[in-house]
């Protein structure tokens, strides 16, 4: 499915106005010598996939050798995590962000009809709608890790993967650190498949399900993660996590699109282990980087810098 249209916007409103929006509150966290960078106001857009009016925000460098698409998780959307996608910008790359149905400013006709897959088929089709022929790399973070995975691995337009964490809801051990009931989330996959009828559609905060007190090391920004109407804060169709927990991903040994994981040291939600689990059985092998002193949500220097070096590594690659 193409993009039916595009349009505009009104321009995003200058840093000093941005106060109450995601973007300024999750700006105050970062380290004080990167807040400048990363207050750099998006270009907004509605891109209509079907029933969705699609938000994304750009910093458009038309001249830089490489695209970057940055994916978000469960819990997150575009506002959140634009602050780093501004700080990739100021190293030269052209950077899209997006909100992904149920998150952000993006506006859904039948919210509780929304599915996993419908993740994977509208990022497909808008990496080919916006093909122009540079290289593009998918930036995934947290549960968007393994979404941008797996789009990359479907799509001849994704020339890289960078995956903060790779987790597969199908592994016991992963659906068990993901959701908030330990052990007891392990069984969340087969009891998925109990999720029949109207009880699809019943809409339940994601708080209530995943562990968004570990979002951080930095309780305050847990807290605001977890309270913020568009991300954490937001309620999902038990369809959504039904579908979620029972995608088959595209087996790791049959990706081909070259995979860099650069996950947070100290990521006390989502162990280094785990994704390792998906990484190390990929046919060409992947780059691990390791992003020191950083919580799930890498927002912590020098990790942020390890991970800005680990793209813009394999953004030069792409470039030779």
């Amino acid at each position: 499915m193409a993009a039916a249209r595009t349009r505009a916007l009104k321009p995003a409103k200058s840093p000093r106005t941005m106060a109450s929006s995601s973007a300024e509150r999750t700006i105050a966290f970062l380290p004080s010598e990167r807040r400048r960078a990363a207050s750099l106001a998006p270009e907004e857009s509605l891109w209509t996939w079907g029933d969705h009016d699609v938000h994304i925000a750009r910093a458009r460098r038309p001249q830089a050798a490489a695209r970057l698409l940055v994916v978000h998780g469960a819990g997150g959307h575009s506002g959140a995590l634009w602050p780093l996608a501004a700080l990739l910008a100021e190293d030269g790359l052209d950077v899209t962000t997006l909100d992904l149905p149920l998150y952000g400013r993006t506006i859904s006709r039948d919210p509780r009809g929304v599915r996993y897959d419908d993740w994977v088929r509208l990022l497909g089709d808008l990496v080919a709608a916006e093909n122009d022929g540079r290289p593009l790399i998918l930036l995934g973070a947290s549960m968007g890790g393994m979404l941008a995975y797996e789009v990359a691995a479907r799509s001849s337009h994704v020339a890289a993967v960078v995956a903060t964490c790779l987790l597969d809801p199908r592994d016991p051990r992963a659906r068990a650190h993901m959701t908030r009931y330990g052990r007891l989330g392990a069984a969340a996959g087969p009891l998925a498949s109990l999720v029949r009828g109207p009880l699809r559609g019943a809409m339940v905060p994601m708080a209530l399900v995943a562990k968004m007190s570990k979002m951080s090391r930095d309780p305050q920004l847990s807290k605001l993660c977890a309270a913020d109407p568009a991300g954490g804060g937001a309620r999902v169709p038990l369809g959504f996590l039904a579908s979620y927990l029972q995608y088959r991903h595209v087996a790791p040994e049959k990706m081909r699109t070259p995979l860099t994981l650069a996950h947070p040291e100290l990521d006390d939600w989502t162990p280094l282990s785990l994704s390792l689990r998906v990484a190390q059985r990929t046919s060409d092998g992947s780059t691990v980087v390791v992003l020191r002193e950083c919580g799930h949500f890498p927002i912590e220097e020098p990790g942020i810098s390890d991970l800005r070096e680990a793209i813009s590594e394999v953004a030069n690659q792409l470039a030779e």
